[in-house]
């Protein structure tokens, strides 16, 4: 074997974005994916600080730019629509509260792939169902029956990570449930949403909202609420609009009209707000990556850039260790620890602020504005990126899939 065959399993961000610097340091990738196609929708995600410089190294700036929402900005308002305070995608440079590259998740899953798929074999439809490595390579046995061997085994298949599971070990050992949970979906733009999102909470800590898309005749729902458990099913869509109902069924504002259209929405999305923590993001010839690996929550508002940059590093890492898992992993985790731990602790904080203190609790301190804001710099461009001079780069996204 070439030494340089690469399975990634999970088609969303992650995966693609990988795919893409894999080929381009002269890997051979195979992704894998075990929805029928790629999924549409989904929450906003940003781009901010270094994530926007890796988005140009892939010479994709243009592309996703094109696919933004185009928000101008957020107003948070009281329950009668009064508008309280108000944020402008230009502030703090374009990487504030709204980010300048702001994108739908299933937007930018559609530009990553449309960039990579005439060189990577992609299997939609499909997954791992059993994986076996020695000292020079992994066996993958997927469920379609078909058996092939792989150099590395890559895992950026999301909070759930069902290779993170085979691999490392029972979710409830990594995932922090941060005692939240939101939920996502289109809806007619009966609201007369014009570029700027609108966003109500009530101080128990729910919250409902509306943030416009590129298609004007629609908009994107967004609900949170607090919950000390979760137990859903998250593949169950049912009973997660059940329990979405259940819980901000009374909560105001345009709160019904929004529900009104639950039943009918193509791309519905609830999950708990959650954290990723692993002491290791490898096992000797398989590595995750993005939320599998790290996942630092959607409050975080660096899902997106953790999963880019990460991408970059971890091909780059790969590359000029020339192949060797053990040195490429070790170089990738090393570059990227402190970086991941940051934009946790701001998901965290985050979860603090929109999350209402119990009635007898203790009044919280005053947050130490400069070191937040010694904690927000280094979560937007707190993490080197190697030029890795002599790594081999084709400077495209894929050469074409050999067979």
């Amino acid at each position: 074997m070439s030494g340089n065959r690469v399975l990634v399993a999970g088609a969303s961000i992650a995966g693609p974005a990988l795919a893409h610097w894999l080929c381009r340091r002269g890997a051979e990738v195979t992704v894998v994916e075990r929805a029928p196609a790629l999924r549409p929708g989904g929450q906003a995600v940003d781009a901010r600080g270094v994530a926007k410089e890796v988005i140009r190294r892939m010479g994709l700036d243009a592309a996703v730019r094109a696919a933004c929402t185009d928000t101008a900005g957020a107003h948070t308002v009281d329950v009668d629509g009064n508008v309280l305070e108000t944020y402008s995608a230009d502030d703090h440079g374009g990487d504030g509260f709204i980010a300048e590259i702001e994108i739908l998740r299933g937007d930018l899953s559609r530009v990553l792939y449309d960039d990579t798929r005439d060189g990577v074999e992609y299997r939609f439809g499909d997954r791992i169902a059993e994986l076996a490595q020695d000292a020079d390579g992994v066996d993958v046995t997927f469920a379609s029956g078909e058996r092939r061997r792989f150099d590395l085994v890559v895992g950026a298949d999301g909070l759930h990570s069902s290779l993170r599971a085979m691999v490392f070990g029972p979710r409830e050992r990594f995932v922090r449930h941060l005692g939240l949970v939101l939920a996502f979906y289109s809806v007619p733009n009966e609201f007369g949403l014009d570029r700027w999102l609108i966003e109500y909470q009530e101080e128990s800590g729910r919250s409902a909202g509306l943030r416009p898309i590129q298609d004007a005749t629609r908009a994107m729902a967004m609900f949170s609420f607090p919950a000390a458990d979760f137990d859903v099913d998250y593949r169950d869509i049912e009973a997660q609009k059940s329990l979405l109902r259940e819980q901000v069924a009374d909560l105001g504002w345009l709160t019904p009209r929004i529900l009104a259209h639950l039943d009918d929405t193509p791309d519905f999305y609830l999950d708990q707000v959650a954290q990723v923590v692993l002491d290791r993001w490898s096992n000797g010839r398989v590595g995750l990556l993005g939320d599998a690996a790290f996942c630092a929550s959607p409050l975080s508002g660096a899902g997106t850039g953790l999963a880019l940059v990460g991408a970059y590093l971890l091909a780059g890492e790969l590359a000029a260790a020339k192949w060797e898992p053990e040195a490429g992993f070790a170089g990738y985790e090393a570059r990227m620890r402190s970086f991941v731990e940051a934009n946790q602790e701001i998901g965290r904080v985050h979860v603090q602020i929109r999350t209402a203190p119990a009635p007898d609790a203790e009044p919280g301190q005053e947050p130490d504005m400069a070191v937040l804001t010694a904690l927000v710099e280094r979560a937007i461009n707190g993490v080197e990126l190697p030029d890795y001079a002599g790594v081999p780069d084709s400077g495209a996204a894929a050469s074409p899939a050999r067979p």
